[in-house]
């Protein structure tokens, strides 16, 4: 039997009294503390559940003024959750499918009462397994959105801190390259005796040393957070990047923006840039491509991101891999936004990735 932590409260929508004191009699009989509150019209009925709802319905299916039908209509309207169990002198087979259909939880036949207490501790027991299925699926819910939040946190924090670095690098060891170039040319201008050769060689050497030292952290800052993202916007930093992977790796790189110079807060427009970063490192690794086609385009109120190559193309199992963290770290980074990965491969063809993400309400024009 299952436990009963409270008193049950029993609604039944019966015309008999006979009847109605007959199944109390073999509930109470069976050890389950119930009450048990008597209708017997339609009025009735829809007060007693607006009122206060029940933990279990029992219903005759044919009564003089209201049908077993019609109640079960009304009981699933206002408490669908509430298990109900018709419990009735007649009922055809035909029937009584078509009441499990509606969402009826069971029936019992009045000349097989004996069939009532496992009827209803089985409606009791389901309807506690689905409540704590339900809560479940709640308390995973919120921890996913939890997981979400924290994730999403980290990412801007993670922005955050890869700008501060970039701009820190590009300007503070920037300048004191600088410097150095200066004081290396002052230092050449000083060697002007013929004596001095192998000196002046070795300040020749040392400028050169500091200029390939200065386009490296010009490098290092571009790659920690491009400028021309925060300056110009997403479609010039995603033709920009386009151009940097043609210019590494040969394989050629067409970039189409269809959003103007339209700007967007800078959260939004990294979660594409990035993306975008990362797809493109899939193709370096995995794609075996010669060219990549990329599109940028608002469409019903989400803008879209597409990247097409014409490499060997994506499997099912590549998609659906759970530890590609690749994968899934795009995945995380369009969700943060509200939007979706497809993945579509051709096998000889090549993988095309849409990236959709719902437009954020601050987006603008830039003046």
């Amino acid at each position: 039997m299952i436990a009963i932590k409270k008193k049950l409260r029993i609604l039944t929508l019966e015309d008999s009294a006979l009847h109605v004191e007959l199944m109390e009699h073999i509930l109470h009989k069976s050890g389950l503390k119930c009450s048990i509150d008597w209708v017997d019209n339609r009025r009735a009925f829809e007060e007693r559940l607006a009122r206060d709802p029940p933990d279990l319905i029992l219903s005759d299916y044919c009564l003089p003024a209201f049908d077993g039908d019609s109640a079960l209509r009304l009981a699933k309207e206002m408490t669908p959750e509430v298990p109900f169990i018709f419990v009735t002198g007649a009922l055809g087979e035909e029937v009584a499918i078509e009441t499990l259909k509606n969402g009826a939880t069971d029936y019992v036949l009045k000349t097989r009462l004996s069939r009532l207490v496992p009827v209803v501790q089985r409606a009791l027991r389901e309807t506690e397994e689905r409540r704590e299925r339900l809560r479940a699926e709640e308390d995973l819910r919120q921890a996913n959105e939890q997981l979400r939040a924290l994730s999403g946190h980290l990412q801007h924090m993670r922005e955050e801190e890869r700008t501060r670095i970039a701009r820190e690098v590009h300007d503070e060891l920037g300048q004191k390259l600088t410097g150095m170039k200066l004081d290396l040319s002052w230092l050449d201008r000083q060697l002007s005796s013929p004596r001095s050769g192998p000196l002046r060689q070795r300040v020749k050497y040392l400028s050169n040393e500091v200029d390939s030292t200065v386009q490296i952290v010009r490098r290092i800052a571009t790659e920690l957070r491009p400028q021309i993202l925060d300056d110009l916007g997403l479609g010039a930093a995603l033709e920009w990047q386009g151009n940097e992977f043609q210019g590494r790796t040969g394989i050629r790189c067409v970039v189409t923006s269809q959003v103007g110079e339209a700007t967007w807060n800078p959260d939004f427009t990294t979660v594409f840039f990035r993306i975008f970063q990362e797809l493109l490192t899939n193709i370096i690794r995995h794609a075996s491509a010669t060219l990549v086609e990329v599109s940028l385009a608002e469409e019903s109120g989400r803008l879209v991101l597409e990247v097409r190559d014409n490499g060997r193309g994506i499997t099912q199992k590549e998609i659906e891999n759970n530890r590609s963290i690749g994968l899934i770290g795009m995945r995380e980074r369009a969700a943060l936004g509200g939007g979706e990965l497809i993945f579509t491969g051709v096998p000889g063809k090549g993988t095309t990735v849409r990236v959709v993400v719902p437009l954020p309400c601050a987006a603008a024009s830039a003046p």
